[in-house]
């Protein structure tokens, strides 16, 4: 799924809305460190109080929120998996409610098979149907919009903290009286979801039950037990592991030390790689292997570099020659260099502004600007340095 599949989803997920049908819901409350269910309801979603089924949605919405290879992770199911999760899915979508529910017990089996929680935590499954306009609708015939659909029934998951009610102190309107809480009933935390996952993934409007969007607590920290163990899916590299070992290979081709205005070209190449791929409108993220590497580095100015030198490094550093890295994962949002009199944070597109002198013997880093420089109200007198 790529960005656009999952914010095309994530928007439907709102009250009343024909295109986003969720028939049921379904909860499984386990206690803590024993792993045990102490107890499992299953209902029509639309049964719920307005305000409940809002909370839900905003709950889906969350788990559906994130960059992809940071937070959101498209993953492949394992073949030849004994009692596999996408057997256990693909069969719960049509079935029968208590069917279904059964299944739905057979995944929380294998996620608390091996996992402890010093908390108590509750395990909620929606499914539903899915609706999206193949076309939209032209104002002047009238044609497109909902007369003609791609419908696709999906389920989605969202594991959940409970918390314990905070101590506090209550005013009582009636006896016009501070009195302490005493509500001990826990709170089921839909602020954060611990994880959860959508089956299936969706590309281009397309169904694909041979992929799940899984939704990890925090960026760049998949459960690796939880990919292979429950949902029985193939290892993944994250967004920040993609571009350590991007840098690495830069670092055994270039060296250790370089110019400024050599990396600023080499962000600036995959800039306009993705911009060129924007403009195109492509869904497929541009990727990049050690043939376009060495063409990067090329133009970008780097010396003595060639195709079978940058085919090496990627070997050595991520032992597959044939490795590709998406363009979007490589590309630092911003670059931050730190020092002991400041901290500097740039864009990548800015890194072409800076650089690293010496003057007078002293070691100085060079900001390039067009605009004054105003601190505390007072604009500073500028100076010329001949160099």
């Amino acid at each position: 799924m790529n960005k656009k599949d999952i914010s095309a989803i994530r928007s439907q997920f709102k009250l009343n809305n024909y295109r986003m049908n969720i028939r049921e819901i379904f909860h499984v409350y386990v206690q803590k460190e024993s792993g045990e269910i102490y107890h499992h309801i299953c209902q029509p979603f639309q049964m719920l109080e307005q305000e409940a089924q809002e909370l839900f949605l905003a709950n889906f919405k969350k788990v559906l929120t994130g960059p992809l290879d940071a937070k959101l992770f498209e993953l492949k199911f394992k073949r030849d998996v004994e009692d596999s999760t996408q057997r256990i899915l693909f069969e719960g979508i049509h079935m029968g409610s208590s069917d279904w529910q059964e299944k739905m017990l057979q995944i929380v089996e294998k996620m608390y098979a091996n996992s402890v929680y010093e908390f108590d935590t509750v395990v909620t499954f929606i499914r539903g149907e899915y609706r999206k306009p193949k076309k939209k609708r032209d104002p002047e015939s009238e044609e497109g919009g909902d007369d003609e659909v791609f419908s696709s029934h999906f389920i989605l998951c969202s594991l959940n903290k409970m918390d314990q009610p905070k101590k506090a102190l209550l005013f009582d309107y009636i006896e016009k009286e501070f009195k302490p809480n005493t509500v001990i009933d826990p709170i089921i935390n839909l602020d954060s979801p611990l994880s959860g996952f959508l089956f299936p993934a969706f590309n281009e409007n397309a169904a694909d039950v041979n992929h799940l969007l899984y939704s990890a607590g925090k960026a760049n920290e998949p459960s690796w037990s939880y990919i292979d163990e429950v949902l029985n899916c193939e290892e993944i590299i994250t967004a920040a592991e993609d571009k350590d070992c991007f840098e690495q290979i830069l670092i055994n081709v270039i060296g250790d030390e370089v110019d400024s205005r050599v990396i600023s070209n080499v962000y600036e190449e995959i800039d306009k790689i993705l911009q060129e791929n924007e403009e195109a409108k492509e869904s497929e993220i541009p990727m990049l292997d050690y043939k376009d590497v060495s063409r990067i580095l090329e133009v970008s100015g780097v010396e003595n570099v060639d195709t079978a030198k940058v085919e090496h490094a990627f070997k050595a550093v991520v032992s597959d020659e044939t490795h590709e890295f998406k363009a979007s994962n490589v590309l630092p949002k911003t670059i931050k260099i730190k020092t002991n009199v400041a901290n500097v944070s740039i864009s990548s597109k800015d890194l072409k502004n800076i650089r690293y002198i010496t003057y007078n013997g002293k070691r100085c880093l060079l900001v390039e600007i067009d605009e004054d420089v105003v601190i505390e109200g007072f604009k500073l007198e500028s100076e010329t340095l001949g160099f």
